[in-house]
């Protein structure tokens, strides 16, 4: 199959999105809520005190405080506690959710974690979660894990934690939930803990900015990541460069790559994971998702390339997510070469809408943002 350049796009950004007269603010993520619920409720359990107050860490390390907005607890037997999300200034529908945790004893050691009531439940592969299985992703788990172990020692006793939503259904409705196979509400998701605002004008302003201030400290490349794993994978992978050489560029791949242009920069490095590179291999530089979605068909394509049999090609082609083609590419033992494929793409994707003024590379990153899987050539995987 002959691979055709595609054509380039930056599309517009939503109504939602627009410029907003005031600073934006920062806000927490579902999972950093559903964390400091479920520690304000394990605490009532134990102490058979309603808490007002909970103190949680962060993946970073940082240690934060969230208000209880209610605590009930039958004491020595259950307990719940609700922490009201604040989503800053993104726009997201799940800004004033109640995140309640319903928490009991168990009769054997260890954390169980489900879903209530207002948490979607995965029913289809392709999301790093057990289908049939509650919506929490990975993350968030492991937060709520440390949380809990902060109050009792899970060696020693078993806790079982619920998370629900209420109204979290209704909430959903607005999302691409039910497109993944996320039925019945929200998924409790976030890698930091915090709702950057990356989806707004404001932070296309951000980006620009960032790498202004980095052509001004005199560095000559640039290292654009989606977010923060892929900023982690991306520093591991460069240690050699200062820090103010990586810049988060969240949708805003092209805004990115227009300013390291205009700023004279002679090296890019691209780091991202499967479904954002998918996206940039379609020649889409503004990657919001309700501007542009994974071309599961370029994905297809780029298995057939890498020697995938029919049945792999049709696979990908009708998968669920980008992380559903990874899934696939990599049970069949072709991740690397896949990857190192789309990668390539993504390449000569960049160096096109920077009318080849920089030397660019481009590596994919795993879910978790421990290490490369692929890139366009300079590294191994």
């Amino acid at each position: 199959m002959t691979y055709v350049e595609p054509p380039l796009r930056e599309p517009d950004l939503p109504r939602t999105a627009k410029v907003r007269p005031t600073a934006l603010r920062t806000g927490w993520t579902t999972g950093a809520c559903a964390t400091a619920a479920a520690k304000a409720a394990v605490t009532a359990l134990v102490t058979g005190v309603p808490q007002q107050a909970v103190e949680i860490g962060l993946p970073a390390g940082r240690r934060v405080t969230f208000a209880v907005a209610r605590c009930d607890v039958e004491p020595r037997r259950r307990a719940e506690a609700v922490v009201v999300k604040d989503a800053g200034d993104d726009p997201d529908v799940t800004h004033g959710a109640e995140l309640t945790a319903t928490v009991d004893w168990r009769d054997t050691p260890g954390l169980r974690l489900d879903g209530g009531p207002g948490v979607g439940t995965v029913t289809k592969p392709g999301l790093g979660l057990e289908v049939g299985g509650p919506a929490i992703n990975e993350t968030p788990r492991r937060m709520i894990g440390q949380a809990v172990a902060e109050v009792v020692d899970l060696t020693e006793v078993g806790v079982r934690v619920v998370i629900s939503v209420p109204r979290g259904e209704i909430m959903a409705r607005k999302t691409t939930n039910r497109r993944l196979g996320i039925l019945g509400g929200i998924s409790i998701l976030g890698t930091t803990g915090i709702v950057r605002p990356f989806s707004t004008a404001s932070w296309r302003a951000s980006v620009v900015q960032a790498v202004h201030v980095m052509a001004a400290q005199g560095e000559r490349t640039v290292v654009l990541c989606t977010g923060g794993r892929t900023e982690r994978a991306a520093r591991a992978l460069l240690p050699e460069l200062p820090e103010v050489c990586f810049v988060e560029v969240g949708d805003f791949t092209g805004a990115a790559v227009t300013a390291a242009v205009g700023d004279g920069m002679t090296g890019m490095v691209f780091v991202g994971m499967a479904g954002k590179l998918a996206k940039l291999a379609a020649g889409i530089l503004m990657t919001h998702y309700t501007r542009s979605k994974v071309d599961l068909s370029l994905l297809g394509a780029v298995t057939a390339e890498a020697g995938g049999d029919g049945d792999l090609v049709a696979a990908v082609a009708a998968a669920n997510t980008g992380r559903h083609a990874y899934e696939l590419w990599e049970a069949a033992g072709l991740l690397t070469l896949a990857g190192d494929l789309l990668c390539r793409r993504v390449r000569q994707v960049l160096l096109r809408f920077a009318g080849h003024a920089v030397q660019v590379d481009v590596a994919m990153v795993d879910f978790a943002g421990s290490r490369i899987v692929a890139s366009s050539g300079r590294w191994a995987a």
